[in-house]
């Protein structure tokens, strides 16, 4: 008889478990309307069992044994959604040794330690899902390995981290510094507490590795993105940026460049005319460009308990129909050898804007337009706001193309002229410069 039941057992109920447990129990008979399969779940393990949820779950599902959920012979597919490194680790490859497949939305966990999660599914010929680790409700891991499977991927530029974009936007539209910024996005519970890893880019790096890999076959190489983050941004770069035609955005960035992958996190300005330039508040948005589709974009809701639910999901009916069809499982071990090289951030190459602060008094300019002539690096426009005839003024420039180590070391130089009084800030901008 054939088989038409897949058993799920979910390890974590907070935002992401619950809204997986939504899911899988209020649309059950969608799913299976659709895919003619019935997908079960059978348990739900936490710590915190009691606490109301707002779903009515069924008479023994509940445990605060993830092992019961591990060690289940019935159990097709064991759903980690706790966060962190450990115990979620261990809990999924012995779940892997037990030879049932997983899903994850831990983008953390895998960026660190998925080399080793991903060979040891494959030694097991089990399969790891992990749609809901980039850009919760957007299916971008489907696009990069399904939908794009036949293109060369030339570049990807993401807005992945919602809790800067909300910052970001706010301090766009409100003229509000940083901190206030931050303030209210933590107010409405955007921000955490500790916003760390938001703020400085660390989440959007550990989501950047993982769509670095599924573009250009290269190991989870998170130790060699390069992160920086928004904390040094103020209101008045943000109006600076829009006179000359720009927004900022913290954007994550993996492309081919001279043979070699950049991975960078960074703020970025953008051509205000560009489509992603557009995605505000705390949206999400991927553009990909491949060599024989052009470019593309996919916008969304990148967290949240039930757009991250929606690719939780999806993954266990994807995973659920291979059982369904006894597939064998497209496991990817990251293992495949590349031709691409980590390109040093160093030696990468792109337009900057630079914001000094200078004394207002002549041949300023000339003196800092020398500097940056002798490392390369050409001016293609300067605004001066007021004058404080004697005291400092910010001068910005707008560069043409240039290489990061000459910019780093004609700041260090121009930093070091007794007419310029404070560091000087610099943005790397991506767009419209041919």
């Amino acid at each position: 008889m054939a088989r038409d039941k897949i058993s799920v057992g979910i390890i974590g109920f907070g935002t992401v478990g619950t809204g997986t447990a939504r899911i899988l129990l209020e649309n059950s008979n969608l799913i299976k309307k659709r895919t003619g399969v019935e997908f079960i779940l059978k348990r739900i393990a936490d710590l915190d069992i009691k606490k109301d949820r707002g779903i009515k779950i069924p008479e023994g599902v509940l445990t605060t044994d993830a092992n019961a959920i591990i060690n289940d012979p019935d159990i097709d597919i064991v759903v980690e959604l706790m966060g962190g490194i450990r115990p979620a680790k261990d809990f999924m490859l012995q779940a892997i040794k037990n030879k049932k497949h997983v899903v994850t939305a831990n983008k953390a966990l895998l960026a660190t330690e998925g080399n080793e999660i991903f060979a040891e599914a494959e030694n097991n010929g089990v399969e790891v899902g992990f749609e809901a680790s980039v850009a919760g409700g957007i299916p971008i891991i489907k696009v990069l390995r399904e939908g794009l499977v036949a293109n060369n991927i030339v570049a990807v530029y993401g807005i992945i981290n919602g809790t800067s974009n909300y910052i970001l936007t706010k301090m766009t539209d409100e003229k509000v510094e940083f901190a206030d910024a931050l303030k209210e996005a933590q107010r409405l519970g955007y921000a955490e507490a500790d916003p760390t890893f938001d703020i400085e880019g660390i989440d959007s790096a550990h989501k950047l590795t993982i769509l670095s890999s599924l573009s250009y076959g290269i190991p989870l190489m998170y130790d060699e993105v390069y992160k920086e983050g928004i904390t040094k941004i103020t209101a008045q770069d943000i109006e600076f940026a829009s006179e000359l035609g720009y927004k900022i955005k913290l954007l994550a960035i993996t492309k081919l460049s001279d043979g070699g992958v950049e991975m960078r996190v960074h703020p970025t300005m953008i051509p205000n005319e560009y489509l992603i330039s557009k995605v505000d508040g705390v949206f999400n948005a991927v553009y990909v460009e491949g060599d024989a589709v052009g470019a593309t974009m996919y916008y969304g809701r990148g967290a949240g308990d039930m757009p991250t639910g929606s690719a939780v999901v999806a993954d266990i009916v994807d995973i659920g129909k291979k059982i369904i069809r006894s597939q064998k499982s497209e496991v990817r071990s990251q293992k495949e050898s590349s031709e691409f090289k980590i390109k040093k951030m160093e030696d990468v190459e792109s337009m900057y804007y630079f914001r000094f602060s200078a004394l207002d008094k002549p041949g300023v300019l000339s003196k800092i337009s020398g500097i940056l002539g002798n490392y390369n690096i050409s001016i293609a426009s300067v605004i001066q706001k007021g004058r404080r005839i004697g005291g400092s003024v910010p001068l910005v420039v707008l560069t043409h193309g240039a290489r990061e180590k000459d910019v780093l070391n004609a700041i260090r130089e121009i930093d070091n002229l007794p007419v310029v009084s404070d560091k000087t800030l610099f943005i790397r901008v991506e767009g419209k410069e041919e």
